[in-house]
């Protein structure tokens, strides 16, 4: 069987390249080892977890209702874990049955089968499902690769027990363990253990570094800091290490080296959440003439083009960041360029979302960045304190800040935290892409009572004028 345009992997940014690339009139096939397209983000990565984090955010909302608003209500929740995942897997099957209906309107052919280069222009299919052509082989003229990424188990992690869970594990809901450890404080381990604690786990962080997310700005990081810690009951041990895990009957067994946990303790399930790593290895790569970096990442220039004329790369598997919308906008762009149109992936700004509680999302330039790299930005702050929609919701400990090039007043980069951040933040994405100045977000009419007045509200604060709050103009 021979194919025009073969995409190797139907996540994101898999099906967003073949769909794209179909649209334009080119002849598509689609190898996926899963019986449905949508990869990681869709069947148990973006989709699944914020389904479950809707559930969480409710039960938090009610708590705030009886603490805070006095509104009763007679006894405390019961969660039928069978019907919360009984409801999540749905909103998968809905949405990837909705993909695989998108790809036989476009003509897009699907093969479930795992893919491995032979050379530069055939793949070798392995697997038992018809569509396979007789052979397992399949040659094409061009190849998108689009593999992805996996979660991250160190040899000394993985114990042979199914106590000790990646993302997709904990996706799985199996139960709701009376006890839960994360390790890992980034935005999958927290995402995670967020939904954990209010289902009903008694849920313990433990990072490595200074600081939960790393690599996020501290302002943004602090009012999550303080709700994760409550949420723990103190039990976020920061500056930790993870020695070693056993299973124990039916506890996991951990050792914890740090100041501010030392020895062991035992939990019912044990949560890895330490990052994500590209799926380079195990594809005959080696066949072709891709170039994989150290990290293992294949290099690609800025249209997805990698060393080997007839293979571009998308997604994780192309490089940071790891998110599924800029894997699909990359997709986009090998689309486009196998059409032979003239275009490049070159973003000024790529938001990322970390959908706790509360959310914290980011775009362009952060502070951190600014000052690693010895760039002088004004910083203008808005707390969410002097908002009047989040006194009423009761989000008063969110902040909204603009970095801005104090010469040319330009926005160079937003971030938030708070009630709806990822929302928020597409606006200072298209600020950014445009290169407004801060005067095109102070003189657009914002509606009233809102968050997204916020950024405007940071925006006047450049300039000494925001009506809420009492900041003069730098001198």
């Amino acid at each position: 069987m021979h194919a025009p345009v073969v995409v190797l992997g139907g996540g994101p940014g898999g099906y967003a390249a073949a769909f794209l690339a179909a649209d334009e009139g080119l002849e598509v096939t689609i190898v996926e080892a899963e019986p449905r397209l949508g990869g990681t983000c869709l069947i148990r990565g973006c989709i699944p977890s914020k389904a479950l984090l809707h559930v969480a955010k409710v039960i938090s909302e009610v708590e705030e209702l009886k603490s805070e608003w006095g509104v009763e209500y007679s006894g405390e929740p019961k969660i039928d874990v069978d019907v919360v995942r009984a409801r999540k897997d749905k909103v998968i099957d809905n949405l990837t049955g909705g993909l695989g209906g998108l790809a036989k309107r476009r003509n897009v052919t699907v093969i479930q089968a795992r893919g491995s280069f032979v050379s530069s222009n055939e793949l070798k299919l392995e697997g038992d499902h018809e569509s396979i052509p007789e052979g397992g082989k399949l040659t094409f003229d061009k190849c998108i690769l689009a593999t992805g990424s996996v979660p991250a188990m160190p040899g000394a992690f993985d114990i042979g027990s199914d106590r000790v869970m990646d993302s997709t594990g904990a996706l799985a809901l199996k139960d709701i363990p009376e006890t839960l450890l994360v390790v890992g404080g980034g935005y999958i381990g927290l995402e995670m253990g967020t939904v954990y604690a209010h289902l009903g786990s008694k849920v313990s962080v433990v990072e490595l570094g200074e600081g939960l997310l790393p690599g996020a700005d501290r302002d943004l990081v602090k009012p999550l800091a303080k709700k994760v810690d409550k949420m723990c009951d103190g039990r976020v041990f920061l500056n930790t290490k993870v020695g070693s895990l056993a299973e124990d009957g039916d506890k996991v067994v951990v050792t914890f080296e740090g100041p501010n946990k030392y020895g062991t303790e035992s939990y019912d399930r044990v949560l890895i959440s330490i990052g994500r790593r590209p799926v380079s290895q195990g594809l005959g790569l080696e066949n072709t003439k891709v170039e994989v970096n150290e990290r293992g990442f294949v290099v690609c220039d800025d249209q997805q083009r990698t060393a080997d004329p007839n293979i571009l790369a998308i997604g994780d598997v192309a490089g940071d960041p790891m998110l599924a919308h800029k894997a699909t906008h990359e997709g986009r762009v090998a689309a486009e360029v196998l059409a032979g149109k003239n275009v490049a992936f070159d973003k000024a700004a790529i938001p990322a979302v970390v959908f706790t509680d509360p959310e914290i999302a980011w775009a362009g330039l952060t502070e951190g960045e600014a000052k690693a790299a010895g760039r002088k930005v004004d910083v203008e702050v808005y707390p969410w304190a002097a908002s009047g929609r989040a006194q009423a919701l009761g989000v008063t400990n969110g902040l909204t800040k603009w970095l801005v090039d104090p010469e040319t007043h330009r926005v160079l980069g937003c971030g938030i935290v708070g009630t709806g951040a990822g929302e928020l933040i597409a606006e200072a994405v298209l600020a950014i892409e445009m290169g407004c100045e801060v005067t095109d977000i102070t003189e657009s009419v914002h509606p009233h009572p809102t968050l997204s007045e916020t950024l405007m509200n940071a925006g006047e604060v450049h300039f000494g004028t925001a009506t809420e709050i009492y900041k003069p103009k730098r001198k």
